[in-house]
């Protein structure tokens, strides 16, 4: 079975943030031919003014959609949830609480997506990261939930001993406990090849975020040098015909967008679009 083409939530965040936006954005998105959105528990439930702000202050605007009724909205526009986002520590002190959070929305794959504030090129810190992801996928999955771990570029970094703290993780952390939701864009703001890690990892990749990457600049420039930044799929120069078809060829369940700031038009929505008609064409 081909992957879903799925949506991360933090695309429609700035224009989601009521009841009726949110319904409206969900059966647009579904009309494009998305089948699944990606949440994000603390855009799913209401969540502080500071949490707002930093996740601003890093190119990602997620609105105020704590109060919106997700778990209702979702699959009456058609759509499922493919997975969760929490953060390791909210896993660790209340696993119950996310398996309930988890079950109302119907998915059972919860996503930690890195670690705030953490020194990845300590390998001591990463060593205990490493139990404690194992422990908290064995106490998902002791309540029927797969726990996954999404890149950013950071984990990219160079150890010591040479090698990257993403090896590390990846070799530390046992198959059964942990998976993957490779993130293309920021493997390769890091400099790493995507497309091999997805191979590297091959079943592990559960779940596949994809941002394309490249500049949108035309006309002359001051300098020779082009500012990079996300752009949706297709007008990049990561290889996305070839991302896709190793997710498939490992049975990834989901590709996920998620161009989350420089939006095409200024707009996330004609973002979503154009990005989904390249899934359309990928994923058939």
């Amino acid at each position: 079975m081909r992957p879903l083409r799925a949506v991360q939530q933090i695309q429609i965040g700035s224009i989601a943030s009521t009841h009726e936006r949110a319904r409206a954005v969900l059966e647009q998105l579904a009309a494009w031919g998305y089948e699944a959105i990606e949440l994000n528990g603390f855009m799913t439930r209401p969540s502080s003014l500071l949490v707002r702000a930093l996740t601003r202050a890093a190119g990602m605007p997620v609105g105020r959609a704590g109060h919106v009724d997700w778990a209702t909205l979702v699959p009456a526009a058609g759509l499922r949830v493919v997975a969760l986002h929490e953060d390791l520590g909210t896993i660790e002190r209340d696993a119950d609480a996310v398996a309930r959070h988890a079950d109302r929305l119907d998915t059972d794959t919860v996503v930690i997506t890195g670690m705030y504030r953490f020194d990845y090129s300590d390998p001591a810190a990463l060593d205990t990261l490493v139990r404690r992801l194992n422990a908290a996928g064995v106490a998902l999955g002791e309540r029927g939930l797969r726990l996954l771990y999404h890149n950013h570029s950071v984990e990219f970094r160079r150890l010591p001993s040479g090698r990257s703290a993403f090896d590390l993780i990846v070799e530390g952390t046992d198959p059964r406990a942990v998976g993957f939701e490779l993130d293309c864009f920021w493997a390769a703001t890091a400099g790493a090849d995507p497309l091999a890690l997805m191979r590297r990892l091959d079943t592990r990749v559960e779940l596949c975020h994809l941002t394309d990457r490249g500049s949108r600049r035309t006309g002359s420039a001051l300098t020779p040098i082009d500012r990079i930044d996300s752009v949706e799929l297709g007008l990049g120069n990561l290889d996305i015909p070839a991302l896709v078809a190793q997710a498939a060829s490992v049975n990834a369940r989901a590709v996920i967008v998620e161009t989350h700031k420089n939006w095409i038009d200024g707009s996330p929505l004609r973002s979503a679009e154009v990005s989904a008609a390249v899934l359309n064409r990928l994923l058939v």
